[in-house]
């Protein structure tokens, strides 16, 4: 017989299986074990492979997430009596529950599967939010988890994604735009300085040549000086060497603007005679 749901009322008691609560604790055990298991096997299938590495990662996500819904749910229905009313009533009651003392947690659940639909990023990623710049590493029930260049871990409800911006700078590619600026004076070779950091960035041994590179010129404020700037624009071939890239071009580009003695930008001051005027560098 169903337990009595009459006048809106359940008896929790009478919903337990006793029999079958021991089963539920080992199902979310294994559930808990198996993502695990899941997730470091093909995390070293993601290592092994590295070309492939962010589909893995993808799949990954994908899969536990699975894991985690089925063992849920097999652990309840081991652990409860399931009747049409007992379900119809503890539909009503978790709705309560979740709409007042769990709402925040619902959120984050639900957040990440539109996350996982809708893919704004994917674990691989190079995103910025909320002012913090780095990897995804994981997306899960509740949060996104990200590694920032400094190796710091940030943990991020996922119900924060549906509100805030979130740019992603490869979005599911290995390859990613990186972008550097240098900084020459007015007085200098403009032509040969962009030729100069473009021979650097194609050469570079981390550079993707498959995707198109360019060194823009524009005019700026400098800390007070009036300067050239040279922004290189390249695309890295994997998202893991971005910092090593941009060192690279760097060191090179600096290297080779004092060997062809292209200045940085220097204080100019104008100088007025009775017939002619001079523009000095102090």
């Amino acid at each position: 017989m169903p337990p009595d749901t009459a006048g809106g009322n359940l008896n929790i008691i009478e919903l337990i299986r006793f029999g079958g609560l021991l089963t539920g604790v080992i199902i979310l055990f294994l559930t808990w074990l198996t993502g695990r298991l899941v997730g470091s096997a093909l995390s070293g299938l993601a290592d092994r492979f590295a070309d492939k590495r962010l589909v893995i990662n993808q799949v990954a996500t994908l899969v536990r997430f699975a894991i985690y819904i089925i063992g849920i749910v097999l652990a309840i229905t081991s652990s409860l009596t399931l009747s049409k009313e007992v379900i119809l009533a503890l539909t009503g009651t978790a709705a309560v529950t979740i709409g007042f003392a769990l709402k925040d947690l619902a959120a984050s659940v639900l957040a990440g599967i539109i996350i996982i639909v809708d893919r704004p990023f994917q674990v691989g990623d190079r995103v910025t939010f909320a002012g913090s710049y780095g990897e995804i590493k994981a997306i899960g029930l509740r949060s996104v988890r990200m590694t920032t260049l400094d190796d710091n871990v940030i943990t991020i409800p996922n119900n924060k994604f549906l509100t805030d911006v979130v740019s992603s700078g490869n979005w599911g590619a290995l390859d990613m735009l990186v972008q550097m600026d240098f900084y020459i004076g007015q007085d200098q070779d403009v032509e040969m300085a962009k030729r100069l950091v473009g021979n650097c960035l194609t050469s570079s041994r981390y550079v993707y040549q498959e995707k198109p590179w360019k060194v823009l010129v524009s005019q700026v404020f400098q800390e007070n000086l009036i300067a050239v700037r040279l922004r290189a624009k390249a695309y890295v071939l994997d998202v893991v060497y971005e910092k090593a890239f941009e060192s690279d071009v760097t060191e090179r580009v600096l290297a080779t603007f004092r060997k062809h003695e292209i200045l940085p930008p220097s204080i100019f001051r104008r100088e007025m005679t009775d017939t002619s005027t001079f523009l000095q560098i102090q």
